[in-house]
């Protein structure tokens, strides 16, 4: 039956459209032109028939198409005369994917541009609806509608209001700009009116990028008092924008800038504020953020990333970044297969109570140079690299052996290193590398080490592993991959200020690496030996487990090594870490450093759960008293940040740092969202209890409303409020 009826639909156009162009033969030399630019209306029924005086009636599943419109309805009456559609409904129009029209009755030409609608409502993107008493449409671009309700809640049948509405006397909607035109509009919450407008312009739901005002923000914080932030979006042209929020409370006049523009190879953002405020009377307070990323031609990227502010405080006052020293550089970097270049510039401004900027590295210059080989003679790998380094401190003090003062440094290196690995038998992999480095150092206002000194560290070592696996009878599968490094190295004389490697972090990262400090201004010296063993367990069920232990021995202790380094002496902390991932959202992974009286001089333990309605992720991290790294006290600290869906509307967050040593809260926040069909509420509550000599203890209330419908995006999930009496 179903193929019959379709059969018979496709009969019935066909038929119908030669009698349309038979109907149309008197004027049709005249409308070659304009049929050019409008397709035909098309017309399929379950009935159709021709009244005597030429009036063509389609009756039954009655679909009409035009274009991208479609039109479907009880009944559709063609008057050749007039050329006019007469519908009964129920009629449902959809204008491609955005726009859905809904009447009891309609009268439209035969091209469904113009004319009247009665008893109708517009849907956009099935979210927003417009309710009218009328709707007259005009040259397929303007819809009006009369006597209007426009909201995105549910409308229940009981009569019940919904929770807001804007009741208007005319809208217009104009389809190619996507705006809407309220005329003495009041904007209703559970049908009180509560603010009236005499004309209001919003965008339509289609709409991606509008000028006008954006969702508006209540902050309250104990320094500032409780203020409001109302931004306004402009649109710039196709490729730029910017925003401006003027943000005013009783202790505060901020305006806060966006800025951003995209271009063909590339793109920038700014980020910017200036405040006049009661907590520096007198004074202009600010922030500026600029970066940028750049395609450049041949394969070089260019990326920059600039940080100003007036005062430490800023940025903690008004709840921005929470940085403790601003990072700013520009960087020009190219990587292909086999070589890799790149340059940066970089500047430092601390905002810690306990660094003198003067005296700190602030402006540092690398350049960084590498090359791949394989040369067919001996086989393997040849690393080729050059690398550049100079920093430089504003102070002119001279650097002694323990104070760094105004001490500035340069460093160039040429390395050259050779690996090949080689399988040999019982399953034993080998990998031999060999390679030297030549260091050029020179010292500026440094009364303690050489202002300049040259010198060549060769280097060589040796690694076995041997991998093994297991298949258990349950479908799981074992790893296990025992490793032995056999390692050489000789610095060569003279001492260095070691700046760039003063801390180290000994991980599964670097565990067969022959130095082990950040960069080359320092370099293991002597004999190592290190072994260890990589297991891992995979199981059909998605359980999964790593795990990794490695320890290194050496012919003379390094004192270069910090105590909590794990590297100090000449036989190294036991490295454990691992993880476990249980396949159903919930994952733990852990590192520490064991030394020989079996305490860990490091230890962190992170674990990760997610499921459908809930998050849950925390961190502790635990770190044993260090002078060389200026930690005269243990660290022990958590971090804990959640999240739970109460119900489909409701949702809850937390967060917390817990400062374990001290037994306080360092910070803590708690927030309460509610979402539906047609609005979003967000209140939070944030309280920072670390103080210094220039930021205090502060508590931020935010709250945040918007009405979803109007260009929101409200996430993915879009929950309906109940109808229901209970």
């Amino acid at each position: 039956m179903p193929k019959t009826g379709n059969l018979r639909r496709r009969l019935l156009l066909s038929a119908v459209l030669p009698w349309l162009a038979l109907a149309d033969a008197p004027v049709q030399a005249q409308a070659v032109s304009q049929q050019e630019q409008t397709a035909p209306a098309m017309l399929v029924a379950d009935q159709l028939f021709i009244t005597p005086d030429r009036t063509l009636v389609a009756e039954g599943n009655v679909e009409a198409f035009q274009g991208d419109t479609r039109l479907r309805a009880a009944k559709i009456t063609f008057d050749q005369t007039t050329g006019t559609l007469d519908i009964e409904g129920p009629i449902r129009i959809d204008q491609g994917d955005t726009i859905t029209i809904l009447a009891s009755a309609a009268e439209l030409d035969r091209d469904l541009r113009n004319g009247l609608l009665t008893g109708a409502r517009m849907v956009f993107q099935q979210q927003l609806q417009l309710a009218s008493l009328q709707m007259s449409r005009v040259g397929g671009r303007y819809t009006q509608l009369y006597k209007t309700a426009a909201t995105s809640c549910d409308v229940c049948d009981d009569g019940r209001p919904p929770l807001w509405q804007i009741r208007a006397e005319r809208v217009t909607h104009d389809q190619l700009e996507r705006q809407l035109y309220f005329e003495s509009a009041q904007f209703r919450i559970l049908d009180v009116p509560v603010f009236y407008f005499p004309a209001l312009r919003l965008p339509d739901p289609s709409l991606d990028r509008a000028t006008g005002f954006l969702i508006p923000s209540l902050r309250s914080t104990s320094n500032l008092g409780t203020g409001i932030k109302l931004p306004y979006f402009f649109t710039l042209g196709p490729h730029r924008d910017l925003t401006l929020a003027p943000y005013i409370s009783s202790s505060t006049r901020t305006l806060d800038l966006r800025y951003r523009q995209a271009f063909r190879t590339g793109r920038i953002e700014f980020n910017g504020a200036y405040t006049r405020d009661d907590l520096y009377r007198g004074e202009g307070r600010g922030y500026g953020f600029l970066e940028g990323r750049f395609q450049l031609p041949r394969d070089y990227q260019l990326s920059f990333d600039f940080k100003t502010v007036s005062d430490d405080a800023y940025l903690a006052d008004y709840g921005l970044p929470d940085l403790d020293r601003l990072r700013s550089d520009i960087v020009l970097e190219r990587a292909r297969r086999d070589r890799l270049l790149r340059a940066s510039l970089t500047h430092y401004k601390t905002l810690r109570d306990s660094e003198v900027q003067s005296e700190i590295p602030s402006g540092i210059a690398e350049v960084y140079y590498q090359t791949r080989h394989h040369p067919a003679l001996t086989g393997g790998e040849l690393r080729l690299t050059l690398q550049g380094h100079g920093h430089h401190r504003s102070s002119s003090l001279e650097g002694t052996e323990t104070a760094s003062n105004g001490r500035d440094l340069t460093r160039l290196t040429a390395d050259i290193e050779w690996r090949r690995s080689w399988r040999l038998g019982y399953g034993i992999l080998a990998e031999w590398e060999i390679g030297g480095a030549a260091d050029a150092f020179r010292s500026y206002d440094d009364s303690f080490y050489t202002e300049r000194l040259t010198r060549f560290t060769p280097r060589s070592a040796v690694t076995f592993r041997l991998p093994m696996t297991r298949q258990e009878a349950s479908g799981a599968t074992q790893y296990l991959e025992p490793i032995l490094q056999i390692g050489w190295r000789n610095e060569g004389s003279g001492d260095v200020a070691s700046e760039e490697s003063r801390f180290v972090e000994f991980d599964q990262g670097n565990l067969l690496s022959l130095s082990r400090f950040a960069e080359a201004d320092a370099r293991e010296d002597g004999l190592t030996l290190v072994y260890g063993a990589n297991w891992a367990r995979y199981a059909p069920s998605g359980w999964q487990a790593y795990a990794t232990a490695g320890h290194v021995l050496r012919s003379e202790a390094d004192p270069r090594f910090t105590k909590s380094s794990g590297l100090g002496g000449t036989s190294s902390d036991l490295l454990l870490a691992g993880q476990i991932k249980f396949g159903k959202g919930l994952a733990l992974s852990t590192r520490g450093l064991l030394n020989g009286s079996f305490n860990f001089s490091k230890a962190e333990l992170r674990g990760d759960w997610t499921t459908h309605r809930s998050s849950l992720s925390g961190t502790y991290l635990w770190l044993g008293t260090d002078p060389d790294e200026e930690r005269d006290e243990e660290t022990s600290e958590l971090w804990l940040d959640g999240r739970y869906d109460l119900n489909p509307n409701w949702s809850a967050s937390a967060r917390l740092r817990y400062d374990v040593s001290d037994a306080r809260a360092t910070r803590a926040g708690l927030g309460v969202a509610y979402s539906n069909e047609c609005v979003t509420v967000d209140v939070s509550v944030n309280r920072r209890y670390t103080s210094t000599t220039s930021v205090e203890p502060t508590t931020d209330f935010g709250f945040t409303i918007s009405l979803n419908g109007f260009s929101v995006n409200s996430g993915s999930k879009q929950y309906r409020r109940s109808c229901s009496k209970t």
